[in-house]
């Protein structure tokens, strides 16, 4: 009875002794069931991997041109096909790409790196093996910090950390395409050889969210560094999902990799998914295998691909063709070698551009906006100019620029399945129909309408549909007091309440009722002053 709540138990039955020994017994169970079932919850464990493609005009071993849906087998050298007698010839953008990418996830960059074989089967690899960096990769040991909401709340948000254990350049395979209806694959080697950056993330993620919150700021990292576009509809940034469940202070349990997903949405899906299930398996006496899945995006759920390959399986070996990757850094600069000719570690770190992080706290600085909506700002591609352009055009504070971009612009946008780039609204037309709210011509009732009219996209300035539409503010005053007037006369009860009691919901009321006999043409502020006078005379 060492436990205040079984004390309590105990103690609030003691009148019939059976009833008090009965209950006694079954709440006493019921706590040892809750606090068995808190001993040992499921902790899910996550770790990616993360395949970027490099922003290079030629691929990584040969001078082959990278271009996004080109013709099938258009784009092929011979190096490429794995013709015989064909030797690789490291492409210096891509080894600098990759510098820059590990400098901005603060990892330590290995002046000497070297280059290894993975040997593996497929027809859309057409040397049997990949050239890649497992030994000795070019950058080791960073981190990416990342931010994500709690319970969907903006306003409430924390900042987590996960290891990067390293970053590996490595050559792309092809691509076989399925036709189901012939029955046959065919394969497209234009993809085969292009640079890809490896970021091998450690297991520090433990959700879906964590887990596409954390792509989503790799991704900015990259596209604001110019390593690579990393736009996952062309491929360009693919990622790979280890997922597992384990009892707290046990080891990690048998882990599935949920290969080639293509979307941060669907990443949080799947890693989610993955959990319930194996969750659900361990939970019924089942095993979870050592394999690897697909994520069924319209069936929402992972499918089996094959039994995952042990490191024994690829026989890995060093790369006979090409020699260590060397780097050097401001002070070991070889004496008699032209600069140019040589990758600079610490030109490139000073020449590194502000890393999102950083942009964030200029927004929040620089205009007075909430750290989530400079979130936002970043999250959306081409909303940070976007607004920054209209803020520029404006007489209006940029802490109300933001309602309107975020509120009303971008809702729109996503209504529609709109890029920023594609919005009918310029940052011209939308500061033009502000500029309109801040000189009170228009009410905030008016405005939204005018923006409406403006998404149409037929050509027409903020003015011009004001006047046609008929959307001025009232500046007669007199017509105003008329229509105050009016509106008191007829809620003879609501007024005598708001004398008597001051309820400010019937205040609130009385001028929803002028804004609507106006037609949203008058001044909310100006009515108000008007109502209270009236009332107080």
């Amino acid at each position: 009875l060492s436990s205040p709540v079984l004390q309590h138990n105990f103690c609030h039955y003691t009148v019939d002794v059976f009833t008090t020994s009965f209950t006694f017994f079954y709440n006493y169970n019921l706590i040892f069931l809750r606090i068995n079932e808190n001993i040992a919850p499921w902790v899910p464990v996550v770790g990616l991997e993360i395949h970027a493609q490099i922003s290079s005009n030629s691929k990584l071993f040969s001078g082959s041109q990278v271009q996004f849906a080109a013709p099938p087998n258009s784009l092929v050298s011979f190096f490429d096909a794995s013709l015989p007698g064909t030797l690789p010839v490291l492409n210096r953008r891509c080894v600098e790409a990759a510098v820059m990418t590990g400098l901005a996830l603060n990892c330590s960059i290995n002046k000497k790196s070297l280059f290894d074989r993975k040997h593996y089967f497929y027809a859309d690899l057409p040397a049997g093996y990949q050239i890649t960096q497992q030994r000795v990769p070019i950058a080791v040991n960073g981190r990416l910090s990342y931010s994500l909401c709690i319970d969907n709340k903006m306003s409430q948000m924390v900042t987590k950390t996960v290891r990067i254990k390293q970053i590996q350049l490595e050559q792309d395979s092809g691509k076989s395409l399925h036709d189901d209806t012939r029955s046959q694959t065919l394969v497209d080697l234009n993809r085969a050889g292009v640079g890809l950056m490896e970021v091998v993330m450690e297991p520090d993620m433990c959700c879906g969210e964590e887990a596409a919150a954390a792509v989503r700021e790799l991704q900015l990292i990259l596209q604001t560094l110019g390593s690579s576009q990393a736009v996952m509809a062309e491929g360009q940034l693919r990622v790979d999902a280890n997922v597992s469940v384990h009892h707290p202070g046990e080891p990690y349990g048998v882990r599935t990799e949920v290969k080639n997903i293509n979307s941060i949405r669907f990443l949080a899906k799947a890693v989610d998914y993955e959990i319930q299930r194996q969750t659900e398996e361990l939970e019924n006496g089942g095993t979870i295998l050592n394999e690897t899945r697909a994520f069924d995006s319209k069936l929402g759920c992972t499918v089996p691909m094959r039994d995952k390959e042990g490191k024994q399986d690829y026989r890995f070996m060093p790369e006979p063709n090409l020699p260590p990757l060397i780097l050097y850094d401001a002070k070991y600069l070889p004496a008699n070698t032209n600069h140019q000719q040589v990758v600079n570690i610490d030109w490139i770190h000073e020449r590194l551009p502000d890393l999102p992080s950083v942009k964030r706290a200029k927004l929040v600085e620089q205009y007075g906006i909430l750290p989530e909506h400079s979130f936002t700002l970043l999250n959306e591609d081409g909303l940070t100019e976007f607004f920054e352009n209209v803020v520029k055009q404006t007489q209006m504070k940029p802490k109300k620029v933001i309602g309107w971009v975020l509120n009303d612009l971008l809702s729109y946008l996503k209504q529609h399945s709109l890029t920023v780039k594609e919005s009918p609204v310029s940052p011209f037309l939308l500061a033009d129909l502000l500029n309109l709210l801040e000189k009170k011509e228009i009410s905030s009732t008016a405005a939204k309408q005018v923006l409406a009219e403006l998404w149409k996209g037929e050509g027409k300035t903020a003015l011009e549909i004001v006047k046609e539409k008929e959307l001025e503010l009232i500046q007669d005053q007199k017509e105003l007091e008329q229509i105050c007037q009016a509106v008191i006369d007829g809620q003879e009860n609501e007024v005598i309440m708001m004398v008597l009691g001051r309820n400010q919901k019937v205040l609130n009321k009385l001028i929803g009722l002028v804004q609507r006999e106006t037609q949203g043409r008058s001044n909310p502020v100006l009515v108000k002053q008007l109502l209270e006078k009236k009332l107080s005379e």
